[in-house]
Order: C-alpha cells, then sequence, then structure tokens
C-alpha cells in the first residue's frame, strides 16, 4: 500500500478522526462536516489506495489491518512542521473543475501550444466551485449550472443526460432507456448533492430508493451490484467554463479558444494577433489572353 505522503493533508486528518473515534457520526461532527462528506473521503481514499481501511459492515466501525498501519503513517504525516507553500509562478494558470468533467484532452493541447505557461488543473466540490471563483483560488473553473452569473463570464459546454441508478434486481434495469413516471412510488435521491454521490449509491446499493444523476457522476462512481439508465423525459445538467469578467487576462483567452476547438492560427487566438502580418508574395500579371486558356493572337497574313 503506498504511503500517504501525497495525499492531501485534510483528507489525512478526515480519516484520522474517523480512525480515533471509530464512529462517522462522531467524527463528522468533530470535524465541522457533514457525515456524507466524511464517508465520500473515505471510500475515495480506499479506491486510490487500492485497500479497504475499515471492516465493510462491520458494527461498531472497525479498522482493517491495513487501515490500522495507514493510520500510523498518517498520523506521522500529520505531525511534520508544516512548511509554507511556495509562491506560485507569475506567469500561471489554475483552472479547476468539478466531480465529472475531464480536463486531460485540454490540459494536453494546452502543454503543446503554450509550454511557457505552467496549467495547474485544481479538483474541487460541485459546493465549493463557485466560491473558490470569487475568492481567486482558481482562475477559471468548469462548473456546473447554475452559479450566480453577477460578475462572471460563463460559457456553456455541453448538457449532460440524466440518469437513474438501481440495484441490477430491480424492474427498470431490463430496459435501455427510461421515463420519469418509471420511477413513481420509489424514494429518490437527486443530483442536489452531487458531491455526496458516493454516499449516495451506498443507500442505492443497500435497497434505499434510487438514485437520479448526471451520467458522468453515475459513471465516476460505477459500482458492479448497481446500473444506471438514461432518463429520457428529464432536463440535463449544463456544464460550463466560468471565470471573473474583471479578472479576464490573455492566458484565459488563450483557454478560452483550447476548450472551444479553436486552432493554433486562429484570428480569434491573442498570440496570433499580436504576430505581425507576413507579406504576401506579388503575383505575376497574368496576359489577358493567357487568362482564358487562349494562345495570343497571330500577325494576320494578306490574301488568308
Amino acid at each position: 500500500m503506498s504511503g500517504p505522503d501525497s495525499i492531501d493533508p485534510e483528507r489525512l486528518r478526515q480519516f484520522v478522526a474517523v480512525a480515533d473515534e471509530l464512529h462517522f457520526a462522531r467524527a463528522a461532527r468533530a470535524l465541522g462536516i457533514a457525515r456524507q462528506r466524511l464517508s465520500r473521503t473515505v471510500i475515495e481514499l480506499e479506491q486510490e489506495l487500492g485497500e479497504r481501511l475499515f471492516v465493510p459492515g462491520a458494527q461498531p466501525t472497525e479498522l482493517t489491518a491495513a487501515g490500522a498501519a495507514f493510520r500510523e503513517q498518517a498520523r506521522a504525516v500529520l505531525a511534520r512542521p508544516v512548511q509554507p507553500a511556495p509562491a506560485p509562478a507569475a506567469a500561471s494558470l489554475r483552472v479547476g473543475f468539478v466531480p465529472g468533467v475531464t480536463v486531460s484532452k485540454w490540459e494536453r493541447i494546452w502543454a503543446e501550444r503554450f509550454p511557457e505557461v505552467p496549467l495547474r488543473t485544481v479538483p474541487l466540490p460541485q459546493g465549493e466551485q463557485e466560491r473558490a471563483l470569487r475568492a481567486g483560488e482558481v482562475d477559471m473553473c468548469f462548473v456546473r449550472l447554475p452559479v450566480q452569473r453577477d460578475g462572471l463570464s460563463v460559457i456553456p459546454l455541453y448538457t449532460e443526460v440524466p440518469v437513474a441508478v438501481v440495484p441490477k434486481e430491480h424492474p427498470v434495469a431490463a430496459y435501455a432507456e427510461i421515463a420519469d413516471a418509471d420511477l413513481a412510488g420509489e424514494q429518490r435521491h437527486g443530483d442536489a448533492d452531487i458531491d455526496g454521490a458516493a454516499g449516495i449509491l451506498e443507500l442505492v446499493a443497500a435497497g434505499v430508493g434510487v438514485a437520479v444523476l448526471p451520467h458522468s457522476i453515475a459513471r465516476l462512481h460505477a459500482r458492479r451490484d448497481l446500473v444506471y439508465r438514461t432518463v429520457t423525459d428529464l432536463p440535463g445538467t449544463e456544464v460550463a467554463l466560468a471565470w471573473p469578467s474583471a479578472a479576464t487576462t490573455e492566458p484565459i483567452e488563450e483557454f478560452v479558444g483550447v476548450v472551444r476547438g479553436r486552432t493554433a492560427r486562429s484570428t480569434r487566438s491573442p498570440s496570433a494577433r499580436a504576430e505581425p502580418a507576413k507579406p504576401q508574395p506579388k503575383k505575376a500579371p497574368v496576359r489577358k489572353g493567357a487568362a482564358r486558356g487562349l494562345a495570343p493572337k497571330q500577325g494576320r497574313r494578306r490574301g488568308l
């Protein structure tokens, strides 16, 4: 099992709190966060480490051997003196993204076109997307709409279809697509708490209702005991790129161009506009007859 050195200290603190209390609700209260958020942190850590940290279904909560070892490693990391974070480079671009958004394609294109400007992508909970933008923690962010647009520039990018997530044995699992009416009478967990999707799907897997989520979120938290089916008559979820309008910079304009699929030589690209126009080579004059593909006239001979 890999060590905790590369893991965010806040996530380590949350794990250690549960490992010490052996009770998720008490640990959540002590940390001042929602229990679902704490459960999600543990699930994500287990997925990242490839190890079970807690015994599944144990009452009371019980650490596995791997979990006990990881707790000691996490404590050692948290006990180290905190080093001041290095100042960010002057020319850089910080782009946040919420769960379900894949940014690797744009990272690759940016690195090819602008290697001199570091691009740092920052994963954010959806509940933090607008606050992080307005607090200046990121320069831009891939967000899920709606957001308060005052002071923000917002470019809608695409719409995600909603899917119903149900146990494999559920009646609607037999169909590729369903309607909202097919879920009538079901206890439904909606997409209002996308950040708590992992915890929601734990409930669904336990037979407590069904969930309706954006497609990418269902895919992100896919489980073997659950299936998801497109709901054809519910509105989708819009994903957009947003940034503070007053803080628009040339790197931001360039990144917008990358996301919108503009070429490196697009006239709307600031770097392309800054390049001097190349002089066009002069064309040789075209003779009138040659322009039509005709041979030049020959002088007429008398008597012919």
